[in-house]
């Protein structure tokens, strides 16, 4: 189980013959977090709301599937998975900068120049 995918033969693509080792769904993630790195290096990332839009098809499809009699297409899969990756990116991102904010206050309570650490934090945020 790769990625933590069920790589279930019926979900997943076949490239000259031989199955993907993840399932449609995973393969739209994998595509999306690779693209999503360049994309926040060079364009920035967007608003937190953006990025949960951004995640909303995919978990609205699954939990579609999942909960009622629908079944979904390795394509509708793969292009919900695309977004849903690139926004986890910028969720990734979203958490490191909300950690070194937490990490700074806490280091304010003891530090007797919190002003150095406001600098500092400039740089990694």
């Amino acid at each position: 189980m790769f990625f933590g995918c069920h790589a279930r033969p019926d979900r997943s693509f076949y490239f000259r013959g031989k199955q993907f080792p993840i399932c449609a769904r995973c393969t739209g993630e994998l595509i999306g977090l690779i693209a999503g790195i360049p994309i926040a290096v060079i364009w920035g990332w967007p608003k937190f709301y953006i990025v949960v839009l951004m995640m909303a098809p995919l978990v609205f499809d699954g939990f579609r599937q999942r909960l009622t009699s629908y079944e979904s297409t390795n394509m509708r899969r793969l292009f919900t998975g695309i977004p849903f990756g690139i926004a986890f990116i910028f969720l990734l991102i979203y958490f490191h900068r909300t950690c070194f904010m937490i990490a700074a206050e806490i280091l304010k309570l003891f530090w007797d120049e919190p002003q150095r650490i406001d600098r500092a934090l400039e740089l990694f945020i």
